[in-house]
């Protein structure tokens, strides 16, 4: 397929794309502000815009709005909140009917660091102790990592607020490696960091003296009935003197409701197929064998069914 479809009204929806993505990406836009984007594909014919598909990115919280009908398609970060909505567990209070399109592959993990001079050496210790903590998180409260905090920590009794209740403190922070974290690890400033994006920022803490906290297998058990997978990626962090079983934060999944018209969910999953030379992806966790989205792999979890539509394409194709 060309890179750019011939005529004049695909130049201009090319055009809209970069404006869109120029004014989203600003970088002075703070999270939880204009930075998400919907594309629509329908017909403009008319006196009014018939939208026939409509994808975004935004909160898991969207997968209200598609199992509505409101959007045809959105993609969360990561997978184990699509897998949420589906059990109807966490933040969803009953199961909604969706299914998966495709799993954008991204390798990733939660991971809870403090500085050993704290003296703690489990979330226990921090509601025991009632620990004033100076913790980096995300700024955005809708974040996800936000909800992953969130649902720990309750296993543990305690929340952030109870932190700060207690004389701590939450250094906010957008990217995981915001220049307002990272400032402050070599000079000894932080009391822990709570995030995903490991590759981004986890070698520096390290390199700071920082330590994971382990969770415990109870713990575990709690949140794999939420939907969150756990790992070790000791292979990829020399600096980690033992494995660190962690929670999964992997996938991007791309999904819709059930009962899409399985034509569209076909057509969509074949476009993967199609454009997957200009789809940007990342090194750590695709392959480069584009039939992965629609697979079970450590890059793309898939805990919830793939639409029927996309199911077809994936067995006419993985036979060839």
């Amino acid at each position: 397929m060309e890179r750019l479809p011939r005529g004049s009204n695909f130049k201009r929806a090319k055009m809209f794309w970069e404006l869109g993505l120029h004014v989203a990406g600003n970088p002075l836009t703070p999270y939880g502000g204009d930075r998400d984007m919907c594309i629509t594909v329908g017909n403009g014919s008319g006196t009014a815009f018939r939208p026939a598909l409509r994808m975004a990115t935004g909160s898991p919280i969207l997968a209200h709005d598609v199992a509505a009908g409101n959007l045809e398609m959105a993609m969360v970060n990561p997978s184990g909140l699509l897998t949420q909505a589906y059990r109807g567990v966490g933040l969803f209070k009953e199961p909604l009917p969706l299914r998966v399109i495709g799993v954008y592959p991204t390798w990733d993990w939660f991971i809870f660091v403090v500085n050993p001079s704290t003296g703690i050496k489990s979330l226990h210790d921090i509601r025991e102790r009632r620990y004033p903590l100076h913790v980096s998180v995300k700024e955005d409260v809708t974040h996800s990592t936000r909800t992953m905090i969130d649902q720990v920590l309750s296993f543990y009794g305690f929340s952030l607020a109870d932190i700060v209740s207690w004389g701590g403190k939450l250094n906010l922070t957008g990217a995981p490696a915001d220049v307002r974290r990272m400032s402050l690890l070599p000079e000894g400033k932080l009391d822990a960091i709570f995030d995903e994006g490991l590759a981004i920022w986890f070698n520096e803490a390290l390199k700071h003296g920082m330590v994971p906290l382990h969770l415990e297998p109870e713990a575990f058990e709690y949140l794999g009935k939420l939907g969150w997978r756990n790992m070790a990626p000791k292979s990829l962090f020399p600096s980690l003197k033992e494995d660190h079983p962690c929670i999964d934060y992997s996938g991007w999944p791309l999904y819709t409701r059930e009962d899409l018209p399985e034509q569209l969910a076909y057509d969509v999953a074949a476009a993967f197929m199609a454009r997957q030379e200009e789809i940007p992806w990342e090194e750590t966790g695709y392959k480069g064998d584009v039939l992965q989205v629609f697979e079970n792999t450590y890059s793309t979890p898939l805990d919830v069914p793939l639409h029927p539509g996309a199911e077809r394409f994936y067995r006419e194709y993985n036979k060839k």
